[in-house]
């Protein structure tokens, strides 16, 4: 097999003896699909910011398609195309005047960027969506997009890292069978994902990296689920949705007829206090925009809110915040998080008054919650005093959640909650929602993974087009991820 990528010994340092990334040496070959996986703050976003020239490497060498990250860093750009998991594109743009200017950039005449335009659209599939703004899409239209910016123009490594981010289990058929494509035809791939079933259906072989190391390479067909999550985390975790139950309370939060021009339509339904309820369906289904509006981020038309019985009138999230609701947003960096401050300072911002004494803040108060948010939730920082910015984005993800917990809600909105976190450190965010529902919490919890919203919710409420579809409850025939599927896509259920 002909070697498209050599990774000799890669390292980063940034202090003395403190490494990001140290001794990472695997190959690619043309036409392999190839896993690069670890736990948060593993060191992988390091080592492919390396390989994509983007950041310098301390130690070792990687060359991409016969030439050196070190010495013909231009070239090596001109191999690669790079999808990044926070990537984000130019909304002022439409999706057809985005690909242009991407083919553009890429192509070396008009007829080329032509055909990459062309097999952009082919591989993004969003039809006559594509004249539209890209403000207007959802986060999976806009993750479908940028797939196919990456691989239009056919490189010779495609670096792919959380490509199936915030998409339904259609888009990642999708999405599977355009990298088996790529495949076909002598494309290399290093793969980045956190979901074990997509490495096991797509991967040839698959690298390990634990705490900046490299642990292990290997044939993925000669792994199983546990001896994989063994390597990542070190340790075996014999339950990957460790569901608890609480006491099924009252209603306390009820959404009737909410109408949003052009995005919701006539949606209602019930959440209880002491469960979870989980919201499924295909992307632009209309759960996060429900969730935006109930939180009073996006703007109503018609319909009415009630939280334990009680009508309330939300225009503003901090409306939302006074009736006791949290919102876990899905973007962390633009909505859950202030980088440029630390993780103190950020843990503590929805609930600033709780962390007060009159004017002044309570600093004591503040350290010792601190220390037990990044204690319960396993935040890998080397102090409360580490900007935000420098974290990995599972340990981004966490501060997000420990931000909401120091809130005194009783409404939790989780909007997808474990996208981009590790197999460990789902089960963290896991049991932090099994003690709020414990504690009588209302908890709801956006999903685009079948499995998750199956394992954790005890009552699901399936969403098309901006339409509810179907509400199951546990305990009733339908609860299956078959007849949840079937609603999603617009079928009746018995």
């Amino acid at each position: 097999m002909e070697t498209v990528l050599q990774v000799k010994g890669l390292s980063k340092q940034y202090k003395k003896g403190i490494y990001a990334s140290h001794n990472v040496t695997f190959d690619v070959g043309k036409g392999e699909i190839f896993a690069l996986i670890g736990p948060n703050g593993a060191g992988k976003t390091t080592t492919i910011r390396m390989i994509s020239t983007l950041l310098q490497a301390t130690e070792g060498d990687a060359i991409v398609a016969g030439h050196s990250i070190l010495t013909e860093p231009d070239m090596v750009r001109k191999s690669i195309t790079y999808l990044p998991d926070e990537a984000g594109a130019y909304k002022t743009m439409t999706g057809r005047e985005y690909l242009e200017f991407m083919a553009s950039i890429y192509a070396d005449n008009g007829e080329q960027a032509y055909e990459f335009v062309k097999r952009g659209c082919e591989i993004c599939e969003l039809g006559d969506r594509l004249n539209d703004k890209i403000s207007n899409y959802s986060r999976g239209m806009a993750r479908k997009l940028l797939l196919a910016r990456a691989i239009m123009p056919l490189p010779a490594l495609a670096i792919l890292d959380e490509p199936t981010s915030s998409l339904g289990k259609e888009e990642i058929n999708q999405l599977m069978e355009t990298v088996r494509g790529l495949k076909a035809k002598g494309v290399a791939i290093l793969f980045v994902s956190h979901k074990l079933e997509e490495l096991f259906e797509l991967c040839n072989r698959v690298t390990v990296m634990r705490d900046g190391e490299h642990i292990v390479t290997q044939d993925i067909g000669d792994m199983t689920e546990d001896s994989l999550i063994n390597a990542m985390v070190g340790r075996t975790l014999d339950n990957l949705y460790p569901k608890e139950f609480g006491v099924k309370g009252d209603v306390w939060l009820e959404a009737r007829n909410l109408n949003e021009a052009g995005v919701l339509h006539d949606v209602s339904f019930k959440a209880y206090g002491g469960q979870i309820t989980g919201f499924a369906g295909l992307v632009g289904a209309g759960r996060t925009e429900t969730m935006r509006a109930i939180f009073g981020a996006d703007r109503l038309d018609s319909g009415e809110i009630y939280v334990k019985g009680e009508k309330v009138h939300i225009r503003t999230p901090k409306d939302a915040i006074k009736k006791k609701i949290a919102f876990l947003t899905e973007d962390r960096k633009g909505q859950g998080l202030v980088l440029s401050l630390d993780v103190r300072t950020n843990l503590i911002l929805a609930n600033m008054k709780g962390f007060s004494n009159g004017p002044f803040l309570n600093k004591g108060k503040i350290e010792k919650s601190g220390q037990d948010n990044v204690e319960s939730l396993r935040i890998k920082t080397p102090s409360l005093d580490e900007v935000t910015a420098q974290l990995s984005g599972g340990n981004q993800q966490k501060v997000v959640i420990g931000k909401w917990v120091n809130t005194d809600a009783d409404i939790f909105i989780f909007d997808e909650p474990t996208r981009g976190i590790d197999v460990g450190a789902k089960i963290e965010v896991y049991h932090v929602m099994n003690d709020l529902v414990k504690a009588g919490k209302c908890v709801i919890m956006v999903s685009s993974e079948l499995p998750e919203i199956l394992a954790m919710s005890d009552h699901v409420v399936v969403m098309r087009g901006g339409r509810v579809m179907a509400n199951i409850d546990r305990d009733t025939p339908h609860f299956n991820s078959e007849d949840i599927m079937k609603a999603a896509w617009g079928g009746e259920l018995d």
